[in-house]
């Protein structure tokens, strides 16, 4: 069998986009977006009417032409193309150059009050909310930054909206709100606030303060330590629990068994967190062990590629992975 090596002489292709409001959309103001693919990918870039020429190597060539061709077919389709839209394209094309970027983009999950578009970005994002919709208990387990709790409260508050459900329950274990805390002031809401405040954030991120508080003052959200579900039934809801490495074997098998009917739960964390006290058994880490080979389950799994935050924070990850795997 013959295998065909890349070659390294650098190359020049054109490429014609025949719609120019569309091109200028492509190349963003200033050509930042254009700036942005040559930077990601080592190509060289030059506009010159309609015709973009790519410089670069045979392979960057293929790889920069797929971004810039699926791009534009988004832009036709009316999508709001911004800076990091680019950068995901191309890392998600340069995973996989068959992916069709407007099956994952155009996913639109939920509008924001600041009218804020909520789509996923990744495709192991786009797995997530597709498995969100289709089972009733899903797990999310990756690290920070990868969307796991913003989309499923996405999912949840767009769910609440179409009146598919009754109520959304958000909560998170307080590893230390027990008697650790006993010498703070305040009752145990106030000691455990502290511990929801990233729930609080996401939430008012999508929706009006005042709208998002009344509805948490009648009951349709309630934002809650883990401790609180115990000894209930939650009918017609959404429940999301997060930072789920957190709770321990028994506070998991306790949430998991609160589901009732016409529910669905979303379980997010990430192993590599866990701030249980030595000897205490992650739940989240035992329930992927136990629990997956159960249908009408389902584990998503993601990775720092699924990063959504600074660029920066994926190259921390990795940093610190790289650290982990020398120890």
């Amino acid at each position: 069998m013959e295998i065909k090596a890349h070659s390294q002489t650098s190359i020049k292709k054109t490429i014609t986009f025949p719609d120019p409001e569309l091109l200028r959309s492509l190349c963003g103001q200033g050509s930042s977006h254009l700036q942005i693919i040559e930077k990601q990918l080592g190509v060289a870039l030059h506009l010159r009417g309609n015709v973009i020429t790519i410089q670069g190597l045979d392979w960057e060539i293929d790889l920069c032409e797929a971004v810039l061709r699926q791009l534009y077919d988004l832009l036709k389709s009316r999508f709001p193309l911004f800076p990091n839209d680019v950068d995901y394209a191309i890392r998600i094309i340069s995973r996989d150059k068959s992916v069709n970027l407007k099956k994952i983009f155009k996913d639109e999950v939920y509008v924001s009050s600041k009218k804020k578009v909520i789509t996923p970005k990744t495709i192991n994002q786009k797995e997530y909310i597709d498995a969100i919709r289709k089972f009733d208990i899903v797990f999310g387990i990756g690290p920070a930054g990868t969307g796991k709790t913003y989309l499923a409260m996405a999912m949840a508050i767009s769910a609440l909206q179409k009146k598919q459900i009754n109520r959304v329950v958000l909560a998170r274990p307080a590893v230390e709100a027990g008697e650790h805390l006993g010498f703070l002031p305040g009752d145990l809401y106030e000691k455990v606030n502290p511990y929801l405040r990233p729930l609080y954030d996401a939430l008012h991120d999508m929706m009006d303060f005042d709208h998002a508080s009344r509805l948490i003052q009648q009951g349709v959200i309630e934002v809650a330590p883990l401790a609180f579900m115990r000894g209930r039934t939650l009918n017609d809801s959404f429940v999301i629990l997060d930072e789920a490495q957190n709770a321990t074997s028994e506070q998991m098998k306790m949430f998991l068994t609160r589901l009732g009917f016409s529910s669905k739960a979303v379980i997010t964390g990430d192993v590599t967190q866990t701030d249980l006290p030595e000897g205490k058994v992650s739940g989240l880490i035992e329930a992927r062990e136990i629990l997956s080979h159960i249908k009408g389950i389902r584990f998503v799994h993601f990775s720092k590629e699924d990063v959504i935050r600074h660029p920066l924070v994926q190259e921390i990850i990795e940093a610190y992975e790289n650290l982990e795997n020398k120890k």
